[in-house]
């Protein structure tokens, strides 16, 4: 069997364990994009950038400079924006839920 072939394999035997919920968690590999479109996220949700801002925790100076492209978001804001985008509201949930 060819390199490749081994590999697919390898990887689909991963892709298994991971859907059963066997999987080491320690051992996943998160994708943090490298540029993220602020204005797109926020657009999405149809929101202000003040209400945005307000919504989920954010200076309005930062997010400005995010949209006009006079600063990128650091990895940890990014990965933030990406679950905004992608689960808003287990991220509303989270914010609003009484500690």
């Amino acid at each position: 069997m060819s390199n490749l072939g081994k590999r697919l394999i390898k990887s689909a035997k991963e892709a298994r364990t991971i859907a059963r919920g066997e999987a080491d968690a320690s051992t996943y590999k998160i994708f943090v994009p490298a540029k993220i479109d602020v204005k797109a996220i926020r657009a999405r949700r149809g929101l202000t950038q003040e209400e945005f801002c307000i919504k989920y925790g954010l200076s309005v100076a930062s997010l400005r400079d995010w949209e006009q492209g006079r600063f990128s978001p650091d990895p940890t804001a990014r990965a933030y924006l990406t679950i905004i985008d992608r689960a808003p509201e287990a991220v509303e949930e989270a914010l609003t839920r009484a500690a």
